[in-house]
């Protein structure tokens, strides 16, 4: 009967079909179901503002973040040498004030 597919991304039923793309109006994601767009976007590691990251890149933090089980906080601005990406493309490991820290790229520049 709805032949509206649902959002890849967030799974959202009320997507809408925009002349060339669907659209999520919960996620603001557009997507054509012809494309294999969705899955390259979930295995390539970009920041905040949606430049690609690579191993050994340097990046800056552009939000105060409290670590977890610690009483440290990455002041923003801070520089991270030499990332490495994980299995979740969300993630990247680093070094920081000789502690190994998991991070959201979302709060990442490079």
């Amino acid at each position: 009967m709805n032949d509206i597919p649902q959002c890849p991304k967030c799974g959202s039923e009320y997507t809408y079909f925009d002349g060339s793309l669907y659209v999520c109006p919960d996620c603001a994601h557009e997507f054509n179901l012809d494309d294999n767009e969705t899955a390259e976007d979930n295995t390539v590691a970009k920041d905040s503002n949606g430049a690609e990251l690579f191993d050994g890149d340097a990046v800056t933090v552009i939000k105060d973040l409290k670590v977890k089980g610690s009483s440290m906080v990455i002041k923003r601005g801070t520089k991270v040498k030499s990332i490495r990406l994980t299995d979740n493309p969300e993630e990247v490991d680093c070094k920081i004030e000789g502690s190994s820290i998991v991070l959201k790229t979302c709060f990442l520049k490079k």
